[in-house]
């Protein structure tokens, strides 16, 4: 299903398609969760090597590079804030004078640096949480709370799934708007009418929607289905939680023994050693770890 910019969980031959949802999230969520202990620009610069590594290993590296547009976008202003609110750092390299209720504004060779750090570390999530949403099916993660909370994960599922199809609405409707003579209504005008329009078909979708389910018998309430078919722990499975332990031990265990120190004022230092290397060699080979066994993924 082509939607354009918008990135949605599509089925491919891949070591994490294949893995269950509930343990593929284990291993999205080691990956956030080693984000947010490291610090030192090498340890982040290795866990993105790690990340976009399994984008490309698992077939949406293409997806992951629109993304990095957007990381783009974010990272910048990121920056630009951190470098003009906050005036720490002995390291001047422009003097702005007063700025009233700012203070005095001395940029810093140290607040650039530790804003590039946050923009990194924003941008790593972002990633992760991408590489989630393309390699995680919904439906099965869903599936494991139908059992406890029926209602909210049918609410949930078919949310998840009307947001590819608004998306597509508005594609659809974004280009008839600009075959019509003139090329349509343009600026905040033309995306006025534009939102209107996909809220009224949202509203009339969601109609024809709770009509059926209620035909089908959904308004009774109760369990449907039977649950979530269980399967077989495989080969896959295996990897990806040993790869989700791995990512996560590694993380914390370099940020409790302060193998990667990293401190941004008053002056930027980042000590190197042989164990910050090994850390930033291990992390990603922990990440790739997840995609080492490609048999038996083709669909």
């Amino acid at each position: 299903m082509a939607l354009g910019a918008t990135l949605f969980y599509r089925r491919r031959a891949s070591p994490l398609h294949a893995t269950r949802a509930t343990v593929a999230s284990m291993w999205a969520c080691a990956l956030v969760l080693a984000t947010l202990l490291s610090e030192s620009p090498l340890v982040l610069g290795a866990l993105l090597v790690g990340v976009l590594g399994a984008g490309a290993g698992a077939g949406v590296g293409r997806e992951l590079a629109r993304t990095l547009r957007t990381v783009l976008i974010v990272a910048i202003p990121i920056v630009i804030i951190n470098v003009l609110v906050y005036h720490e750092g002995f390291t001047v390299f422009v003097r702005l004078g007063d700025l009233g209720p700012f203070g005095q504004g001395d940029l810093t060779v140290e607040a650039l640096v530790y804003g590039a750090v946050i923009a990194l570390k924003v941008g790593l999530l972002m990633l992760t949480t991408t590489l989630a949403s393309l390699t995680i099916d919904p439906d099965e993660l869903l599936a494991v709370f139908r059992g406890r909370s029926f209602r909210s994960a049918l609410t949930a599922s078919l949310a998840t799934r009307m947001i590819g199809v608004l998306s597509a609405d508005a594609q659809r409707l974004a280009e008839a708007q600009r075959t019509r003579p003139g090329g349509g209504t343009g600026g905040a005008r033309g995306r006025v009418r534009l939102l209107s329009a996909i809220v009224g078909s949202s509203l009339d979708r969601s109609m024809d929607v709770a009509a059926t389910l209620e035909l089908r018998g959904f308004a009774a309430g109760g369990r449907r289905g039977g649950g979530a078919q269980r399967r077989p722990f495989s080969r896959h499975d295996a990897a990806v939680a040993v790869s989700a332990v791995c990512v996560f031990a590694l993380a914390l265990l370099g940020r409790m023994a302060g193998v990667a120190p990293f401190e941004a004022y008053p002056l930027v230092t980042m000590p190197v050693s042989w164990a910050t290397l090994v850390l930033c060699a291990l992390l990603p080979a922990a990440i790739l770890l997840a995609l080492a066994d490609r048999r038996g993924i083709e669909f």
